[in-house]
């Protein structure tokens, strides 16, 4: 069983002037524990809306979403599935609400009624998870933005979810602080298992991912692997572009240089590196 499971998703809501916008229209799908999903699609495909269906912040017009097996629409099963998903934001500061890293990284599992030497437990682990101990007696308003991104993430962390959401949690980050929230995100996947579904309109991040799910004007355009990007109209119709490395093999491809498909930088300099040894022999 998935364990979590979009099955015919339709929602509305009302916009300006009355009108009733259709953001998601008929999706399905499911992840699985520990997958990797990226889910994909320009401003106003409906992504953000599909975040806050998982946890049941908002329930579906029709159709069903279930987690670990049991319905967001059953009122008596939300807190369960509000501990089992976590959602991160986009700005880390909406998500801070204390003057302290560590009482911050807290806030949820007190939340949850845990005794206190657990809430010690689990701020202690949150924190070194995402390599934020040493700044635990910091005020949260004095980091950085890739810094206060990892508390946000340790807070959710603390919660001890078996899914992270990250909801554009790296759209106002530069390329450094991108990074360093993805490799948080990758070591909490493929080392302790954690499921992920990271958002993100940065296609670079897409590509980390074991599978990735386009959506279009609130409908699912293609979910599959990496081959995906052998395919680029998938995006390019979608108004994505394609991550720089693919690019650039699609530029020299023209030029009568064929380096495969890389997808990220390192194997992109990996089949430079190999076309010029080979040219070299």
């Amino acid at each position: 069983m998935p364990f979590l499971e979009f099955t015919n998703v339709d929602y509305s809501y009302v916009g300006g002037d009355d009108e009733v916008i259709r953001a998601l229209r008929s999706v399905s799908f499911s992840v699985e524990r520990g997958e990797f999903v990226a889910l994909v699609g320009c401003n106003g495909s409906g992504k953000s809306t599909l975040a806050r269906l998982c946890n049941g912040l908002i329930i579906p017009d029709a159709g069903t979403v279930t987690v670990d097996g049991a319905s967001t629409a059953e009122r008596a099963s939300l807190f369960d599935i509000r501990k089992k998903i976590g959602i991160v934001f986009q700005n880390p500061d909406n998500q801070m609400v204390t003057t302290i890293v560590e009482d911050d990284v807290a806030f949820g599992p007190e939340n949850l009624g845990l005794p206190r030497e657990e809430i010690r437990e689990r701020v202690d682990w949150a924190l070194s998870a995402v390599g934020m101990t040493e700044y635990k007696n910091s005020g949260p308003f004095r980091l950085s933005g890739g810094q206060k991104q990892r508390i946000a993430i340790a807070g959710v962390l603390a919660i001890k979810p078996q899914l992270m959401i990250l909801d554009e949690a790296t759209g106002m980050l530069d390329p450094s602080g991108r990074r360093e929230v993805l490799d948080v995100v990758k070591k909490l996947n493929r080392i302790d298992g954690m499921s992920v579904i990271m958002i993100t309109h940065f296609m670079e991040e897409a590509a980390e991912a074991d599978r990735i799910i386009v959506l279009e004007h609130g409908q699912k355009k293609a979910d599959g692997g990496k081959e995906l990007f052998t395919t680029p109209e998938v995006f390019t119709c979608a108004g994505l572009d394609l991550p720089l490395p693919v690019r650039v093999a699609e530029k020299l491809r023209e030029v009568g240089v064929d380096l495969g498909c890389p997808i990220t930088s390192e194997e992109l300099v990996g089949a430079v590196i190999k076309s010029v040894k080979g040219g070299a022999a």
